[in-house]
């Protein structure tokens, strides 16, 4: 694939696993994990486009909402087989009563029983962690130094939820698994850099590459809760309760307007994108770690499996 064709994939984007990578293409997702006997396992995974089967959203904003619902979906769905290919889920030793209690009550479908009730806790988590929480902090900062501090309600609550956010993933990164985790996702950027560059996907050419892209899941996280900080100012309530719900049903147009400046980053390279991109780019130094050899060729081998052969994606070729 010459050089000069290939400048920038706008529809191809990867997810780090715990043991492998996934890769969504224009056309399909694949997700390639390391086996316990040193093999690669290669899946098409089926996870229909929103914005490809509805013409509704394609439009700007909307379309943010779309892709994040299809990364989602597909994330889940990876994570779920990546685990079980992987084998990580097995434990030695009998199993114990709560765990046959789960294999009776859930049976083959014990680890889409767990994964949804994490879902479900990790989100209740995150609503009292990064709405919750920092809305009741700055209220009873606001009962110590008076309401003249009210202007600047929503950038304390905003910069509140940043320093929660960056101890969260320090708190992970500490953790081995998701240090692996963390390598796989470094591989999954070198490995499209390298594919945008126009070389030959090799584990020697990948390995030269940075590990920071500015399309990725990071830099989303950090954009919308920059994005947040804005609409914050909107926000009239000050109950902590109420502030919550009102910010819950402003997450779609974070969403939004987050995947849009997102696209526009990963388009364009002048000094406005380079300054929007950088608070992701630095926070990238945390959640991307240098990936070893065989994790690379994992990612390579999730990569060629979604490669368009129309062209698809090169410059001037893609649908918005």
């Amino acid at each position: 694939m010459a050089k000069e064709h290939v400048k920038r994939i706008t529809s191809i984007g990867g997810q780090a696993l715990i043991e492998g990578v996934m890769m969504r293409g224009p056309k399909k997702t694949s997700m390639a994990v390391r086996l316990p006997d040193g093999s690669i396992d290669l899946t098409e995974l089926s996870t229909p486009s929103l914005r490809q089967k509805y013409a509704f959203w394609r439009v700007p904003v909307l379309r943010g909402i779309a892709t994040f619902v299809d990364s989602l979906r597909a994330g889940f769905q990876a994570l779920s087989l990546s685990a079980e290919k992987s084998g990580i889920d097995e434990e030695e030793g009998e199993p114990s009563k709560f765990d046959l209690w789960l294999e009776k009550k859930f049976g083959d479908k014990i680890m889409n029983a767990i994964m949804a009730a994490g879902t479900v806790l990790g989100v209740l988590l995150a609503v009292v962690l990064f709405f919750f929480l920092p809305t009741l902090l700055y209220n009873g900062l606001e009962l110590l130094a008076g309401s003249t501090i009210e202007p600047f309600r929503s950038l304390a609550e905003g910069v509140m939820r940043i320093l929660i956010f960056l101890g969260y993933i320090l708190f992970c990164s500490r953790l081995p698994l998701i240090r692996r985790l963390f390598q796989y996702h470094g591989a999954e950027h070198k490995t499209i850099f390298c594919y945008e560059s126009g070389e030959d996907l090799t584990v020697e050419n990948v390995r030269r590459h940075i590990r920071f892209h500015p399309r990725c899941g990071t830099s989303f996280m950090v954009l919308m809760l920059l994005i947040g900080i804005v609409v914050g100012f909107f926000i009239p309530f000050t109950n902590p309760f109420l502030r919550t719900i009102v910010k819950l049903l402003c997450i779609p147009l974070v969403m939004g307007l987050g995947y849009e400046l997102i696209r526009v980053c990963g388009r364009y390279d002048n000094l406005a994108t380079r300054i929007v991109a950088a608070p992701g780019l630095w926070m990238q130094r945390l959640t991307t770690k240098e990936p070893d050899d065989s994790m690379i060729e994992v990612a390579i081998a999730a990569m060629k499996e979604v490669i368009p052969e129309n062209g698809e994606d090169i410059v001037g070729g893609v649908k918005p």
